[in-house]
């Protein structure tokens, strides 16, 4: 199999279904294809996957003095994808989005393969990835709508990563040594952080640890901001607040630790918080198109979010998590509605479809 696609939100289910195919096939073998110094490269190499990589660049919504540069780097993509293909020789390709997909798409276009699309909106690469895919994996019922192929899309759920699930909550609060009765808030932004999440939160910091131990998140750029802040805490409201710049393992035991989540509204959360029951409170990016946004709105629709506006969440954070501790009901429809949105078994589903499209280009 090849996998490939970009940053963003389908490298961790890649993983996660690379993860279900080894364990149903354990001869199976897999190469990534990434772009040229991708991002992704150290978390792909991490889990043991090779790694390989191509030029690429979008198309769509750039200048005119970019566009030929652009295109150059696509044609340049498209053969070096046809390099890759006939030396690694796959049975199957897996796409999981973004630009760096759409070469490996073009040279490999008698070759089966499948797109899996992690937010309930696709985006343009992902809808033009549709066009070559044999079969479309989508996390959502709903996702449905954005794609004309009705009769090669299967409903999965979002892959998570298994070792997520290997933390129980008794365990998980040890781990952070969360001492109290205390609810636990956990709050983070995406592998980077979120500056004005981070902000909103240290603002509200003390008046929030009188009602709940706090773990935070804050990604690498703001966590000299934060160990300022920690620093300042009066009397032992520190001893209640667990900040770390990234986790990569204890993400899981993060989530078996909280009771609610304040964070951006990326894929992930349409499928790691339902594995947790974990009610949220989403902050989608503004700066984006508005995938996110979508995302959100899909899970207040079901009752399991909330939403708060980027540039209202200095006045509203802390008025919204106190409102929801002084209604436990309320907290208690949220996770409930959100334990109904779980699909644990979403990357052994797409793991099982690989296979067979596999099995179907040797007849």
């Amino acid at each position: 199999m090849i996998c490939a696609g970009g940053t963003g939100g389908g490298v961790y289910p890649a993983l996660a279904v690379h993860k279900a195919l080894q364990t149903l096939n354990p001869q199976a073998e897999a190469l990534w294809v990434g772009g040229v110094n991708g991002m992704e490269a150290g978390l792909v190499q991490r889990a043991g996957i090779p790694y390989d990589s191509i030029p690429a660049a979008g198309v769509h919504g750039v200048g005119l003095k970019r566009l030929p540069g652009n295109l150059i780097s696509l044609a340049q993509g498209v053969a070096a994808s046809r390099r890759i293909l006939e030396s690694y020789k796959p049975d199957v390709l897996f796409f999981t989005g973004g630009y760096v997909a759409v070469p490996m798409a073009l040279a490999g276009m008698k070759l089966p393969s499948m797109l899996y699309v992690p937010d309930i909106e696709p985006g343009l690469a992902l809808k033009t990835l549709s066009y070559f895919a044999t079969h479309i994996a989508i996390t959502a019922e709903i996702s449905r709508i954005y794609f004309k192929q009705q009769g090669k899309i299967t409903v999965t759920g979002y892959p998570a990563r298994t070792e997520l699930q290997e933390w129980q909550r008794a365990q998980a609060r040890k781990n952070f040594q969360v001492q109290s009765d205390y609810p636990v808030l956990l709050v983070f932004g995406g592998s980077k952080g979120a500056h004005s999440i981070n902000q909103a939160l240290l603002e509200h910091l003390p008046a929030l640890l009188e009602k709940v131990e706090v773990i935070h998140i804050s990604g690498e750029l703001d966590w000299p901001m934060v160990q300022e802040i920690t620093q300042s805490l009066p009397g032992n409201l520190p001893e209640r607040y667990h900040a770390f710049p990234y986790l990569y393992e204890e993400m899981g035991a993060a989530l078996a630790a909280a009771d609610l989540v304040i964070s951006r509204a990326g894929a992930s959360t349409l499928g790691e918080l339902p594995l947790f029951d974990l009610p949220a409170v989403l902050v989608p990016y503004p700066h984006a198109w508005r995938y996110q946004k979508v995302n959100a709105d899909f899970l207040v629709s079901k009752g399991a979010a909330l939403t708060i506006e980027d540039a209202k969440l200095k006045s509203g954070l802390f008025l919204t998590v106190e409102k929801l501790l002084e209604t436990p009901e309320k907290l208690q429809s949220m996770k409930k509605a959100m334990r109904e949105l779980k699909q644990p078994q979403a990357a052994e589903k797409i793991a099982r479809v690989l296979i067979e499209l596999a099995g179907a280009k040797h007849g």
